[in-house]
């Protein structure tokens, strides 16, 4: 399983005792905002667990990555990827609210893509974000994604249907 190493991050496989980490950013208002209503501590235990076996390029699981800081060791968020087809797959990110606003975002997402496009063998990756949710559109542009347009009421959120932004990046635009 990747480990990837940034100037300031460590982004490692997720484990076990990451549980605590991974349950306090799922029931974090905040950080969750765009990207689920609140659900149960069960339900966030089974998406923790879809996480946690062995990982390589095809496996049907998120690649979920806990992003640590070098200095100190702390998590302060966790990105990763999903294969959506043989050579395509979905980005995603969460990261600490004392973490938001200082690149790490960008940094770690950059690694990802360094890694999906060379050792993962992808040609594409996508991200799908909440219509509104501006600092992921903003980290997403920063990196290089694209955004190819909006799906109209195209996910349940907070009591109604939102649009999702739909973005991708190809491995010919990566530096």
């Amino acid at each position: 399983m990747p480990v990837l190493k940034t100037s300031r991050l460590t982004c490692r496989p997720i484990e076990p005792a990451d549980w605590p980490f991974f349950l306090s950013l799922q029931q974090h208002p905040d950080v969750m905002r765009y990207v689920a209503d609140a659900r149960s501590e069960a339900d966030i235990r089974e998406a923790f667990d879809s996480r946690l076996p062995e990982w390589q390029p095809g496996s049907p699981h998120w690649l979920c990555l806990i992003l640590c800081d070098n200095e100190t060791g702390k998590p302060l968020g966790l990105n990763g990827y999903i294969h959506r087809g043989k050579d395509c797959a979905e980005v995603g990110f969460l990261l600490a609210p004392e973490a938001q606003g200082k690149g790490y975002g960008a940094e770690s997402l950059r690694a990802v893509c360094d890694y999906a496009f060379s050792a993962g063998g992808l040609r594409r990756l996508t991200a799908s974000v909440t219509a509104g949710n501006q600092a992921s559109r903003q980290l997403l542009e920063k990196t290089g994604f694209v955004l190819e347009g909006t799906l109209r009421e195209s996910y349940w959120l907070q009591q109604r249907w939102q649009d999702d932004w739909l973005f991708s990046l190809l491995k010919h635009e990566w530096r």
